[in-house]
Order: structure tokens, then sequence, then C-alpha cells
């Protein structure tokens, strides 16, 4: 049970009948009064119905929602009724707590390219309503798994002289993961009175430090949505040095958030951090980074305990970043493998030890006069990831 989340704030769960197994499958989150409302979605061309219709609705309003409903085990996606299904919903949630339809944010994960079937949804939003209350944060987070093994939530406090803001997130996600300006689908709350144009600014921020800093296996989805909603029911506006210390708590529940998801990457049994430094600019330092944590190969060596450095190099070389290998020196938990560009004097079995230990750190450093670095998460590619999509719809 977590204690301390956001003021005004009410959330329920149930079953609807949507996914196979008679787990919870419909989360719905409701703020007691208008909420300023910011959101980050996928960039993948192919867009599922609840992204473009909780875009439009944002649009629509500002920056400004109510609730947010949720399925798991349908995407409503790439199917003839996805619009229709999306909609009906949105207008069905706002029917039943007397609201504007424009200020209802909807999403689904799931399977793509099978029809949803809305009146499962719509005929649970009475029982809904009825039951949310702040003790159901977790019971949503628990509703809105697929593969995952675990649900994710993070919190935070901010104290202020005028009294604390409270931030509450949850998230799902574990294998289709490579953000593109979103995540899996991630769900933020505070209690902070803030408007809708600098919380979309501060969304943006924390989310390209933590959720668009992760891969599980370079796929992004279709759903991929983050949002944010702050009711203001704290009566606190951060100004000043306050603001910072949201900013800072914020962006410290996305990377909680982010970091949760990495290692429930559907087979993993590693974590691996990957630091670049010495780049020409952050955003050359964040590409390194990205294909190293993307590499098949990186991966499986770290699931095998591998110190092969040389997986590590030219997974860095197909970046598009220019960069002198012979100026390259490469880290594995804190021993030098790789020094300009070539083999370092390490123990080899010594280093393998510390890849067996769940969390490993590699470092990839440019030598020169370059500024740029980035900080990427991912995890290890293992036979279970296999099974698991595999089987995914059987």
């Amino acid at each position: 049970m977590i204690d301390q989340l956001p003021q005004g704030f009410r959330f329920a769960a149930t079953y609807a009948g949507i996914r196979k197994k008679k787990n919870d499958d419909l989360a719905l989150m409701i703020s007691d009064r208008p909420a300023a409302a910011a959101g980050v979605f996928t960039q993948n061309q192919v867009r599922a119905a609840p992204v473009e219709v909780s875009a439009k609705h944002l649009a629509k309003t500002g920056g400004v929602a109510r609730a947010i409903i949720c399925n798991a085990g349908n995407a409503n996606c790439a199917t003839p009724t996805m619009n229709a299904v999306a909609r009906e919903t949105c207008r069905a949630t706002a029917k039943t707590l007397s609201v504007k339809t424009s200020e209802i944010l909807v999403c689904s994960t799931g399977v793509i390219g099978e029809p949803l079937d809305g009146s499962l949804i719509a005929g649970e939003l009475e029982t809904l309503a009825e039951i949310a209350e702040p003790g159901g944060f977790e019971a949503a987070a628990k509703a809105i798994m697929t593969t995952d093994t675990a649900h994710k939530v993070a919190t935070a406090e901010v104290r202020t002289a005028e009294g604390t803001i409270r931030i509450a997130g949850m998230t799902k996600g574990a294998g289709m993961i490579q953000p593109n300006m979103a995540t899996m689908l991630g769900f933020l709350f505070t209690d902070a009175d803030l408007g809708p144009k600098p919380l979309t600014k501060m969304l943006r921020s924390a989310v390209d430090g933590s959720f668009n800093s992760i891969s599980v296996d370079s796929d992004t989805s279709t759903n991929d949505t983050v949002f944010l909603l702050a009711n203001g029911a704290s009566q606190v506006r951060p100004t000043g040095i306050a603001r910072e210390a949201f900013e800072k708590a914020l962006a410290k529940v996305c990377e909680d958030l982010a970091v949760q998801i990495v290692r429930d990457g559907e087979g993993a049994k590693k974590l691996l951090r990957i630091y670049v430094d010495g780049a020409a600019s952050d955003r050359d330092a964040k590409k390194l980074a990205r294909e190293i944590a993307n590499s098949p190969l990186v991966k499986t060596a770290l699931a095998g305990a591998d110190p092969n450095w040389g997986r590590i190099l030219p997974a860095a070389g197909k970046a598009g970043v220019p960069f002198d290998p012979s100026k390259v020196d490469i880290y594995v938990n804190g021993f030098r493998v790789c020094m300009r560009g070539t083999r370092a004097d390490f123990n080899e079995d010594e280093v393998q030890k510390t890849m067996e230990e769940p969390e490993s750190v590699v470092r990839f450093h440019l030598r020169g006069k370059g500024r740029g670095q980035a900080r990427f998460f991912t995890c290890d590619l293992t036979e279970e990831y296999i099974r698991i999509n595999a089987e995914y719809r059987t």
C-alpha cells in the first residue's frame, strides 16, 4: 500500500473480460477537479486510436483533463472500428462522471489488430466510478499490465514553504520497448498547482532523461503514451527553488519507473547502465548509447557475463556518429577493457565475475575535447524473450 498519494485523485480497477485470463484489465483514474494535463506520444507511424483521440482532446481543451480510462489485453489498433471504440469509450466515461468528453484521456495496451468490444468497457464504468478511491492506485497499476511480471509505481514528496507537493506515477511495459518521445504507458499525478504549458515542458524534459533513455528490444509501440496531471489540490504553486525541486522530483520518479521497466524486460535477468562521454554533443552521445543498448550481441554478451568489448565498439560504430576508434576507452564495471581502440590489460575472469551480478555498467569514453554525454538503460537478451513473444497471442 502506497502512502502519501497526491490529493484529489481516485483510482479503480476491474476485470471487464478483455483479456483471456481473469485478471483486472480496466482502470479508471479520476481527478476530483479539473487538472492541467500534459502528454507525450509515440512517434511510430502506426498509431493506435487512443493516441490520436487523446492528443486531440488535449489540443481541444488546451491541456485540461478529468480522467484517464485505460484497458489492457487489446491495443485497439489497426482495426476498422478502433476510432469509433476510442471515441465511444470517452463519451461513455464522460457521461458517467458528468464531465466533458474532451476532458477524458483514453489508453489501450495489448494485442494489435484484434477488434476491441467497446461494450465491455462501457458496461463497467458505473462500477468503477462508484468504487474509485485514493487507495485504488496500486490496483490500477496492476490492471494495466500485459507481459509485466510486476506492477510498477513510484512516488515523491516536495516540501516547500507553502506546503507539501506529492507526485505519484505508474507505468507498464516489459517488451516492445524503445520509446521515441514516450513510454509504453505511463501515468503521473501531482497535486501541485501548475498550468498546462509549464507542465508540458517539465514532462518532456523528464521523459527525455528516463523513458526515452531505455531499451529492451529496440521496438517502439503503436500505443506509447505518458500523461501528467496536476490538479492543484495542494494549493501550492512551486516557484523558484521549489519549482526546481519539483522538476528534480518528477525526473526522479520517471527514472525510477523507467528502470523498473528495464529490470522487468521480457526474459531479462540483468540491468545494464550505459554511460557515454566525450562526444561532440549530448545528442551524439545519446545516439552512441542507444546503439550500444540495442545491440543483440551486447545484450547476449551481458546475459552470458562475457566481457567482450569487441561487441561494444562496433555497435557504437553504426550509430552514424563520426568518431576516431583509436581514441575510445571502454570500461566494464570499472575495469578498462579497451584502451585507445584496442584490448586493455585486464583480468577477464575478474571482470566476468562482476558481470554475473544483476547489474552492470559500461562506460564508453571518447578522448578529446568533446563535452557531450548521455546515460542509457537496457537489459540482457535471453531465450525466455523469444519464448514469451513466440507465444504472445497463443
